[in-house]
């Protein structure tokens, strides 16, 4: 099994929710208004009242099958949008 974690703009959501959706990814989870510092420095506090800026982080777990078609779908929308995604693998318990 593996695990796919994308942080992208909360306004590319719909977007790549649906991209998920489409690839037939059996479920996600969505945390919203993910804060942090990557290679364009840190995100400003006055995010807190205006959502400007916000990200989310995607969080999907499946088979190898469905991750080639997510790659291939959401190549495309992180090449014109932005964001980050990484595949790692995943044990159940």
């Amino acid at each position: 099994m593996k695990r796919l974690d994308l942080v992208i703009s909360e306004r590319e959501l719909p977007a790549v929710l649906k991209a998920i959706d489409g690839a037939g990814a059996p479920g996600y989870t969505v945390m919203k208004h993910v804060t942090g510092r990557g290679p364009h420095g840190s995100v400003s506090e006055s995010m807190d009242f205006s959502g400007l800026g916000a990200n989310a982080h995607v969080l999907v777990f499946c088979e190898v099958e469905v991750l080639e078609k997510l790659r291939e779908s959401l190549k495309p929308l992180l090449s014109y949008f932005g964001g980050m995604a990484y595949v790692s693998e995943a044990t159940p318990l």
